[in-house]
């Protein structure tokens, strides 16, 4: 497998005297202290230590990777990257000749600490070498242009390409598989090489040539690709990023015809609207999306959208509507799978279920509801979909922790971060963050001082 590495001699580095200045009278370890205290403030993880602030202002990280560059906005909101010191990201990440990636060997037990832009990198690099053939080709990250998704040098006036079944299956399989990691990974690993994916996507689709059957096709292989890169940017805390990767699905099923596409389109922008606190916004997400999906004889697809009906009214408070809704998404849930269920929708089984009516009794201030559902949608949960089975944990704290329950809520809480290795995932830090913060005065409770003490070693 081949990977692309920068080219040419490595510009030398220049110190960058904005960030030295900002830090001030403090310390290395101790400005790395008020930024990682920064980033918990905004659900952020970074691994922020002497080290790596010696290496930005040396000059030896040219730009900080997006999660990094979260928590600089957060803290210095009127500056921009530049005035912080930092070179484009466009500079310093520009694409250059392949050359054959060695493989990353495991860390040894003592190896020195990486920061997270080192973790970024070797978990991109173990993607390309450890993982399917097909996943590198399908992310346009190998040294040739993959069959399904290249991305070529587009000249003055670009020569139209001829765009056939094997492109568009590439697209189509970069969904799934773009699908299949976020279930196992979650999505912050996952969101910038997606991203490119889906650049490519557009590439075929703008400057392709291809039969009217492929284009339809087409749009639709790119407006799932969008919806995929869209719920990565929402799990990964981007939630204007979401809002847009959606907005750009729904123009592309519009002009598709495809009230498929829309219906998804419409049950993933619910979802945001309401993580975003946007309630009204997402009663009319999903009721479109109702409408969209009325025709297409899925009780499931329907059950979804009711559900996500129900969690609009649950944060405007009006808890009738929300237990009718709830109830129409059951009683159209048991009327069981049939052939015409989405592909996008495997996802949701009994514990997603009672998963989201967890998260309804919750922000309805039921905690007796909301607990035993969250309890229930662990145990249903099958054990590839780990980043859902962190999620229901980290749900169930702050359902306990609702409900006064300060032992369950750290208990929980720690078995949360038990899992959290495995999963990148800022919504999910950011839900145990928040429970974290509430729990600090309680740390004399023994399952909540363990509890804190595997947090902030995590966060750490």
């Amino acid at each position: 497998m081949a990977a692309i590495r920068t080219g040419g001699p490595r510009p030398s580095p220049v110190p960058n005297q904005a960030m030295r200045e900002l830090r001030g009278g403090l310390s290395p370890g101790e400005f790395a202290t008020v930024v990682r205290r920064a980033a918990r403030e905004i659900g952020e993880h970074v691994s922020c230590d002497a080290r790596y602030v010696g290496r930005v202002e040396s000059g030896e990280i040219r730009c900080p990777n997006y999660a990094y560059e979260r928590v600089f906005r957060h803290m210095w909101p009127e500056k921009s990257l530049a005035e912080l010191g930092f070179a484009p990201r466009t500079a310093v990440r520009r694409r250059a000749p392949a050359t054959t990636a060695p493989p990353v060997p495991a860390d040894p037990p003592d190896a020195p600490h990486r920061s997270d832009e080192e973790n970024d990198e070797v978990l991109r690099r173990t993607f390309l070498n450890g993982g399917p053939t097909a996943l590198a080709a399908v992310l346009g990250l190998d040294q040739a242009p993959p069959p399904g998704l290249p991305l070529p040098a587009v000249p003055a006036q670009p020569e139209r390409r001829r765009v056939g079944a094997a492109e568009v299956r590439g697209v189509e399989q970069a969904v799934r598989d773009i699908r299949l990691l976020d279930d196992a990974h979650g999505a912050d690993a996952l969101f910038e090489l997606a991203g490119q994916s889906l650049r490519n996507a557009y590439v075929l689709l703008n400057d392709g040539d291809y039969s009217a059957a492929t284009e339809r096709r087409l749009q639709c292989g790119a407006g799932e690709l969008a919806i995929s890169v869209g719920w990565l940017a929402h799990d990964s805390n981007r939630l204007t990023d979401a809002r847009s990767f959606y907005s750009e699905a729904l123009a592309t099923a519009r002009m598709a015809r495809d009230p498929h596409l829309e219906a998804h389109v419409f049950s993933n922008s619910a979802f945001l609207a309401r993580d975003a606190g946007r309630p009204r916004e997402a009663l009319r997400a999903a009721q479109a999306g109702q409408a969209a999906a009325r025709e297409l004889g899925s009780d499931r697809l329907m059950s979804l959208l009711v559900l996500r009906e129900a969690g609009g009214w649950a944060l405007l408070g009006d808890r009738s509507a929300c237990e009718r809704a709830l109830a129409r998404a059951y009683a159209l849930f048991d009327r069981g799978e049939r052939s015409d269920d989405p592909e996008w929708m495997s996802f949701y089984g009994e514990a997603e279920l009672a998963g989201q009516e967890a998260q309804c009794w919750s922000a309805l201030g039921d905690w007796d509801r909301a607990s035993a559902r969250a309890e229930r949608a662990i145990g249903l949960q099958e054990p590839h979909f780990v980043r859902n089975r962190v999620l229901y944990t980290a749900e169930l704290a702050h359902d306990r922790l609702g409900r006064g329950d300060l032992a369950g809520a750290g208990a929980h809480g720690s078995a949360a971060v038990a899992l959290l290795g495995q999963v990148r995932s800022a919504r999910i830090r950011g839900m145990l963050a928040r429970t974290a913060d509430r729990l600090r005065g309680h740390a004399a409770v023994p399952e909540v001082r363990d509890f804190l003490d595997g947090y902030d070693a995590a966060a750490a």
